[in-house]
């Protein structure tokens, strides 16, 4: 494998997102941006909610079959969708199924199951995987470690009896998120190796924030107006962190340790855009994972934004990386045995 540099690039934003971001549903949505946190949550269920989508948009996400099921924390009853792909069938009877543990993305603010259903559904048939959305509690009403807590929870009940009968193999739960839900992935990665318990098979890292983007190029050219407000990122932070939990704590900011705590942790699927402000933290991160001797997969899309996941119903090219996506993460469960 070739190495993975410190940081990434941009070419040209790609037509279909351009027209998204300009004149699209997606025009006037911003995360991050300068209104209350609550109108932001309204604003993307309202445009991203899978029962908001047009029939046109929703026929290019099928799925075999949708269960609405929940799971019992310490800190109360969560809701788990699970995505089940017409591909994955004949595995599933087998009991030979993989699974993919998701946490969303959204500052650990915004967001919910339903906004991110399609790119989920897409993202199940094309890897075979049953795809078990969780709908955690969100900042800042609930705090860290609260969400990386139910992240496990929900891993463990995938591992278990819940998941055998649902035809899951145990050694094929993966875990995956995008933006902070992939902080969240990188984060209980090293939680489960550190506490001995059995870990997740790989880690799909959907533009992760893998530490806070202050002092990087990608946070400077792509401050504003690509969906993802630079600074706003701050303002999360700022929601997630109880007070007397340093930002550079190993579980919060998993992009800023050193390379000896960062070895023998499970396999890394990384993808991230040029133009986003995440971009030089996910690169950089994947470049440290790759350097401690961890098995690494990195596609770079220097045309699209933060989001891209989401943005499927309107982009052909978000599809695209999204099925891409799919089809990475098949081959990496496929080998997790």
């Amino acid at each position: 494998m070739s190495s993975i540099p410190t940081l990434g690039n941009r070419t040209t934003l790609a037509p279909s997102v351009k027209q998204l971001l300009s004149n699209g549903p997606t025009a006037d949505l911003h995360l991050g941006g300068v209104e209350a946190y609550q109108e932001e949550r309204r604003h993307h269920t309202e445009i991203l909610g899978w029962h908001n989508l047009s029939e046109e948009a929703r026929a290019k996400a099928p799925i075999e079959n949708v269960e609405f099921t929940a799971v019992r924390t310490k800190y109360g009853t969560i809701a788990v969708r699970i995505f089940y792909p017409s591909s994955g069938e004949e595995r599933r009877k087998k009991g030979e199924a993989s699974a993919l543990v998701y946490m969303h993305g959204g500052g650990y603010t915004v967001g919910c199951v339903d906004d991110f259903e399609h790119g989920l559904r897409v993202l199940a048939e094309a890897s075979g995987c049953q795809v078990y959305a969780v709908e955690y509690h969100l900042a800042p009403e609930y705090r860290y470690p609260t969400q990386l807590d139910e992240y496990s929870a929900v891993v463990d009940w995938a591992q278990g009896l819940e998941g055998k009968r649902r035809g899951v193999h145990p050694d094929k739960v993966a875990g995956g998120g995008d933006s902070a839900g992939g902080n969240m992935t990188a984060a209980l990665a090293l939680r489960r190796r550190d506490d001995g318990q059995k870990n997740i098979a790989a880690r799909l890292l959907i533009y992760p924030e893998a530490r806070l983007p202050f002092d990087t190029k990608a946070c400077q050219e792509n401050n504003t107006g690509l969906y993802l407000e630079a600074n706003g990122v701050f303002s999360f932070a700022d929601h997630y962190l109880p007070r007397g939990v340093p930002p550079a704590t190993r579980y919060v900011s998993p992009g800023m340790q050193e390379l000896e705590s960062l070895r023998n942790v499970p396999p890394a699927l990384i993808f991230t855009a040029g133009f986003d402000p995440l971009r030089d933290v996910g690169v950089g991160y994947a470049h440290k994972l790759q350097k401690a001797g961890n098995a690494v997969h990195w596609t770079h899309h220097p045309d699209l934004t933060h989001g891209f996941l989401q943005f499927g119903p309107w982009s052909d090219e978000c599809l695209d990386a999204t099925k891409e996506m799919g089809r990475v993460l098949a081959d990496t469960l496929d080998a997790a045995r």
